[in-house]
């Protein structure tokens, strides 16, 4: 009999990621016994804007029989620290037949959760990056501290996480490389003890689609910044398909739909800044402009920062990318706000007045006043 393979693939989406190498999907022979390999593809952010560590516990344990090898490949900027640390834990009670597979990048979080894994292998072209824990917050002085105090502690789970991985890693050299946010090629991984083998590599890319989020780090490697600007490749085999023709286009009336409903949105300082992102190139492309505005003008509102929305707009960005520009604007002001990613609702109820306080020492300050006998008229 042969093995079965069965595949589950997470991505910040929530759609399969088509892989076109079929070496990920090679057969074995497995002798008379029938066997399968389960393969876990985290392709994406860890945490609520990808996959959750709830998710991967779950669905891991809906595929997995308690004996077949299990290989989790990871492509990933991070994201949750608490979510990779389950992962992490959840990787490592696995024992031996768990191995963690680095195909682009593991980063951040990712990097804490692959070294959860009995034996790693990381790509030849891959690249692992460790860095401090990061947030940010609002409040007083004392909130700060108490903040600064969880880093702290975070930070020894995370040492504490690479060591099981590389227990004879020199701690101080782990905690230098930690705090200099270092991105480790396959043989340094390798030679540090965060990996155990370095594999063929494969065309992968590293940015999924989270471009925003990886020119974040202080020191991201040019050559995967310079992925954010490649076109995808065509796929091999297929003929070119003949571009179709442009289509007539109405400008006049594209701008005026692009003027009336920004009107109606109460978003009428974006009419320039659409009109310059869209080019006026199709109804369908100016549709989904007026969507892409309202919600970036939302958000920019949730942040308190308004200002930013004409030139998010114009630029072209999405809801993702402006997500990241506005925690990165928060975080260098030091204004502490934390955005609500949640959008306003159309039929949301208006808020409720609340009725003004009693002022009981004021209403008890007049009844004792009044109680007092006039001056006019007494006797001395």
């Amino acid at each position: 009999m042969s093995k079965k393979t069965q595949v589950r693939v997470y991505d910040a989406a929530g759609v399969l990621v088509p892989v076109k190498d079929q070496t990920w999907y090679t057969l074995r022979a497995s002798g008379e016994a029938e066997q399968q390999n389960i393969e876990v593809f985290v392709y994406g952010e860890i945490g609520a804007w990808g996959v959750t560590a709830n998710q991967f516990v779950q669905d891991l344990r809906a595929l997995d029989d308690g004996v077949s090898p299990v290989v989790v490949a990871f492509n990933s900027i991070g994201g949750d620290l608490f979510d990779g640390l389950a992962m992490h834990n959840a990787l490592s009670r696995l024992g031996e037949r768990c191995t963690g597979r680095i195909d682009a990048l593991a980063a951040s979080a990712a990097s804490v959760a692959v070294c959860g894994a009995h034996r790693v292998v990381i790509a030849a072209n891959a690249m692992l990056m460790i860095h401090n824990p990061w947030t940010y917050a609002a409040g007083d002085a004392e909130d700060f501290r108490k903040v600064a105090d969880v880093l702290d502690q975070t930070l020894e789970a995370i040492i504490a996480a690479y060591k099981s991985k590389a227990p004879d890693i020199d701690d101080a050299e782990l905690r230098r490389l930690v705090d200099a946010e270092t991105w480790l090629t396959a043989n340094e991984a390798l030679a540090l003890g965060l990996a155990d083998e370095v594999g063929d590599g494969v065309k992968v890319s590293a940015c999924l689609g989270h471009g925003d989020a990886l020119r974040r780090f202080r020191n991201a490697p040019p050559g995967l910044l310079a992925q954010l600007d490649e076109q995808p490749p065509a796929v091999p085999g297929e003929p070119a398909t003949p571009p179709e023709p442009a289509p007539v286009v109405d400008a006049a009336q594209l701008a005026l739909l692009i003027t009336q409903r920004c009107a109606e949105s109460g978003i009428s300082n974006l009419v320039e800044p659409l009109l310059k992102s869209t080019q006026l190139e199709s109804e369908a492309v100016v549709q989904a402009g007026l969507a892409r505005a309202k919600t970036i003008n939302d958000l920019c509102v949730a942040a308190r920062l308004p200002e930013f929305s004409a030139e998010f707009v114009a630029a072209g960005l999405d809801a993702a990318s402006v997500r990241a520009r506005l925690f990165d604007k928060l975080v260098g002001t030091g204004k502490g706000f934390e955005i609500d990613n949640s959008l306003p609702l159309e039929n949301d109820p208006p808020p409720k007045v609340q009725a003004k306080k009693i002022d009981q020492p004021s209403i008890w300050a007049a009844r004792q006043a009044a109680q007092q006998p006039s001056a006019k008229g007494t006797r001395p």
